[in-house]
């Protein structure tokens, strides 16, 4: 069984810009800027005919190209850091987007997602690392001019359970808004 993720890719332009916040941290296991990405939602180890019906859902989304910005570093874990992030800014279109993939994804008969969505780009795992350290890294480490992109597709990932932080396999991808060649708006396919 595939355990899967949606999400929205990081541009190779942007994941190098986001490389220069690597180092300086102990107990840090920086993930590679190939397999950047912010997690739209978790679906787990899914059987054949599940990853059937993601795979149809996405290929009807409705949402157009929108903005994305990375305009802080901040850590997840409070006293137990367990991670290092970009936090993406959370903007109506990318809530919008991320509600309507998990309207989706609990039509087809998945659980609802038990965390709050919080769009961030994980930058680093972390292992026994004192708070104080994050908190000092995060002081050194300022996004000082946001980064932004267009995102003009879902992705539909895999990873491997016994590996955290990639590598990452694209499965699939769906392009956002009827300008794609292969797209037609919704009211129109019927």
């Amino acid at each position: 069984m595939p355990r899967l993720f949606i999400a929205l890719e990081i541009p190779a332009d942007v994941a190098s810009e986001l490389t220069l916040h690597r180092g300086g941290l102990s107990g840090a296991r920086w993930i590679e800027p190939a397999d950047y990405h912010i997690t739209l939602r978790f679906l787990g180890d899914v059987d054949r005919r599940m990853a059937n019906d993601v795979d149809h859902m996405l290929s009807d989304l409705t949402a157009y190209p929108f903005e994305v910005t990375l305009d802080a570093l901040g850590s997840f874990g409070g006293d137990k850091p367990r991670a290092v992030f970009a936090r993406a800014a959370p903007t109506k279109a990318l809530t919008d987007l991320q509600v309507d993939v998990e309207r989706q994804m609990r039509r087809i008969g998945l659980p609802a997602e038990g965390r709050k969505f919080v769009p961030h780009v994980t930058l680093a795992r972390l292992r026994d690392t004192a708070p104080t350290e994050v908190a000092h890294y995060l002081s050194l480490h300022p996004i000082v001019r946001p980064i932004s992109f267009t995102a003009r597709r879902v992705a539909l990932m895999s990873s491997r359970d016994s590996i955290g932080g990639g590598p990452y396999v694209l499965e699939a991808a769906y392009p956002l808004g009827p300008s794609y060649p292969n797209r037609l708006p919704r009211e129109i396919r019927r």
